[in-house]
Formats: C-alpha cells, sequence, structure tokens
C-alpha cells in the first residue's frame, strides 16, 4: 500500500481508496494541494431520469470526492459516476431511490448546519470534512454511493459510465478481447488498450440489451463494501 507521511499525519493515495481503505479519509489524504482551492464547475448538465437538479450536484460532489481528480489523473467526475448512477436509479438500482433521496438531503442539511452552504458549493476540504462525518453517522447510506461510484467508475460504459474508458484506463484493464494471440498470454505482455464496450461487438445484442432495466453486476472481488437494500443484485 502507498503510503507517506505529511505534517505527521497519514496520507493515503487513490489505491486505498478503491481496495477498500476508508474513503473519506482517503480523499482528504490525496487531495492536499487543492485542499483551499474553489470546487470545479460542473460540467454541462444532462438530462437527469430519476435524481433533481439538486441531488445529482450533490451527488456529483460526492463521487468526486471519493475519486478525486489529482495528478495521477482523472476521477469519477470526468469517468461521469454520477450520470451511472442517476441512469441506474431509474431501473436496475430503483430499489435504492429513496436512499438516496433521504440521504442526499441529510448529506445537505449537514453541509449547511456544519458550514452555512449546500454540499456542492463547499470547498474540497469541507466536503472531505462533511464526508467524514456522514461516513460515522450514516455509514451505510456512504458505503452504498461508494459502491455505486465504483461501478461508475469501471463498469462497461454502456451502462453511462466510465466514459472515454477512464477506469479502466485507470486500473490497467485493456478492454475486451473475444481471442487472446500467443503475444498477448506472454508473461507481462504490452497490450495496447481496445478502447471498446461490449456491446460494441456483434456477439452481444445491444438492441436487445436495455441500460436502464439492467446493469452491471456489482465487482465483489473489489472488497468493497456490499449496498444496503438489495441494491447492485442486477444481472446483465
Amino acid at each position: 500500500m502507498d503510503e507517506k507521511k505529511t505534517g505527521g499525519k497519514r496520507s493515503l493515495s487513490r489505491r486505498d481508496v478503491l481496495w477498500g481503505a476508508g474513503a473519506a479519509g482517503a480523499a482528504a489524504g490525496s487531495t492536499v494541494a487543492t485542499a483551499h482551492a474553489a470546487p470545479p464547475e460542473p460540467p454541462r448538465r444532462e438530462a437527469l431520469e430519476a435524481l433533481t437538479a439538486r441531488e445529482a450536484d450533490a451527488l456529483e460532489a460526492f463521487c468526486a470526492r471519493l475519486i478525486p481528480t489529482d495528478a495521477a489523473g482523472p476521477g469519477a467526475r470526468e469517468a461521469r459516476a454520477a450520470y451511472y448512477i442517476d441512469r441506474a436509479l431509474a431501473g436496475a438500482l430503483a430499489s435504492s431511490r429513496e436512499a438516496y433521496r433521504t440521504g442526499l438531503t441529510a448529506l445537505d442539511e449537514r453541509a449547511r448546519s456544519a458550514h452555512g452552504s449546500a454540499f456542492a458549493q463547499l470547498s474540497p476540504e469541507l466536503q472531505n470534512a462533511v464526508l467524514t462525518d456522514t461516513e460515522t453517522r450514516d455509514a451505510d447510506f456512504f458505503a452504498l454511493v461508494r459502491a455505486h461510484t465504483l461501478q461508475g467508475m469501471f463498469s462497461d460504459p454502456y451502462y453511462g459510465g466510465n466514459a472515454n474508458f477512464i477506469g479502466w484506463d485507470m486500473i490497467g484493464y485493456p478492454g475486451v478481447r473475444l481471442a487472446a494471440a500467443a503475444e498477448l498470454q506472454k508473461m507481462n505482455p504490452q497490450i495496447k488498450p481496445t478502447h471498446q464496450s461490449a456491446f460494441d461487438f456483434p456477439m452481444f445484442n445491444r438492441a436487445g440489451a436495455n441500460p436502464a432495466a439492467s446493469g452491471p453486476p456489482a465487482p465483489h472481488d473489489m472488497d468493497m463494501p456490499r449496498p444496503v437494500g438489495g441494491a447492485g443484485s442486477a444481472k446483465q
């Protein structure tokens, strides 16, 4: 595990976030250089399918603190993890819609009570503080958003997240291949990413797949907290 000391405090890398460390603490450690910077300008709003605009703003800021944009590269904001979640809440993750409504409302109330502004309007440093408090007060909701953020970061782009294959590039996943040539079966081969969705291949029926009604399976091998309320159990 990557680790360094900063002012007597332990600083965690983004790898720690992805492999099971406390996400809010990791976000705080990985954003020392930008802690006092203003929040980034929100991207152009796409049509929402389940969330309200206020909820989407709070969720996008939440996802961006879990996997932040930093010197290592783009994060959950650029990968459109929040867009994936909104899309899935209208279909495969519909059972979690109420949890998001109450959880995001409480997140904003917590931010306003402690710092006088909605969560999305706070600096990254203050957002980290609110999320640390949320992880303690509402662990189930925190784990739910973290699980779905990971899905939106690393699932097939067809489902709305992992935009421009940001997540796959981050972990070195070269993409879907229907066959592996001899040179790809060598030890430590240099594999060029395909940057293709599974549904770009003719054998997968894009017309028959409905991303609003189905979703990627939860990445259980990533040692992450299981979602509550049966969310994340949808099958492809």
